[in-house]
């Protein structure tokens, strides 16, 4: 089959991709960048600008598919999660159905409709809406959160000696890795009209995750624990600011404060094996 893949140079976009050459698909790559991934096979590189919707004619042309990663994971000044996550896949929704692609495959998050006033769910859970209502067969991923995301925020604190969480409660997640991920991704791409909430074998509080990362860095324990709402006062001052922080700071306590537990349990990647390799 031929298949888009918008953002195919991401972390989980290049995993994406190396599966479906694996599956002898033939790959539109589309980024804002292309990198080598040293892959061979039968693709082409689009540049990539979902915010413009004449950039994007022609894209979508033969097509089967569509499978999207788009989405604004990073602190910017200049664009919102709302023009990216929600406008710009619907830009290239409403190019695909231009060009009679089929099915349309987008990853969001999971719990996406359970926070209104986060705004990197609230746009992808708009997006998952007008994706419904759109007339193509959908499939929608919704992962629990990825191995290099948890141990990205917490390696700078065991750095440091010590770990803070926020809340009195422990919550927990069943991450899962990106490579599992896409795989699954793949083999559901034409799947009719279904929602996944995808998430690892593993399942571990975010307490004894700290411990595990602890013990991989040879370091002693240190935990602390702090109130979810200094969150709510930091995600405030940096609105004032316009600096783009807030919508990551909110995104932060959420996942933080939130069970992140998904019931489609997929894979065969060791979460706490991956710790122990990212601290050696």
């Amino acid at each position: 089959m031929k298949v888009v893949l918008a953002g195919a140079y991401g972390n989980l976009g290049s995993d994406i991709f190396k599966v479906l050459l694996k599956e002898g698909h033939e790959v539109v790559a589309a980024d804002m960048i292309e990198r080598d991934l040293g892959l061979t096979g039968n693709f082409t590189f689009k540049k990539l600008d979902v915010t413009n919707p004449e950039a994007l004619k022609g894209l979508c042309d033969g097509a089967d598919v569509v499978i999207t990663t788009v989405g604004l994971t990073k602190t910017s000044a200049t664009v919102t999660n709302y023009q990216i996550d929600y406008q710009g896949n619907l830009n290239l929704l409403n190019e695909a159905k231009k060009a009679g692609v089929k099915n349309f495959a987008y990853i969001s998050v999971i719990k996406a409709d359970k926070a209104p006033d986060v705004p990197m769910l609230h746009a992808k859970y708009l997006f998952e809406e007008e994706l419904k209502k759109s007339g193509l067969k959908y499939c929608i991923y919704r992962p629990t959160g990825y191995f290099y995301d948890i141990v990205k925020v917490f390696k700078p604190m065991i750095e440091k000696g010590e770990v803070t969480l926020l809340g009195k409660k422990p919550v927990h997640a069943n991450v899962i890795s990106t490579e599992d991920f896409a795989d699954f991704i793949v083999k559901h791409m034409c799947d009719d009209n279904k929602c996944y909430n995808v998430g690892g074998k593993e399942t571990y509080s975010y307490e004894e995750i700290a411990n595990m990362c602890f013990e991989a860095a040879g370091k002693p324990v240190v935990i602390k624990r702090a109130p979810s709402w200094l969150f709510d006062v930091l995600a405030f001052v940096n609105k004032l600011k316009k600096n783009g922080k807030e919508a990551i700071l909110k995104f932060s306590k959420w996942t933080l404060t939130e069970e992140m537990v998904g019931d489609t349990v997929y894979g065969d990647m060791s979460f706490k094996e991956y710790i122990k390799e990212s601290f050696k």
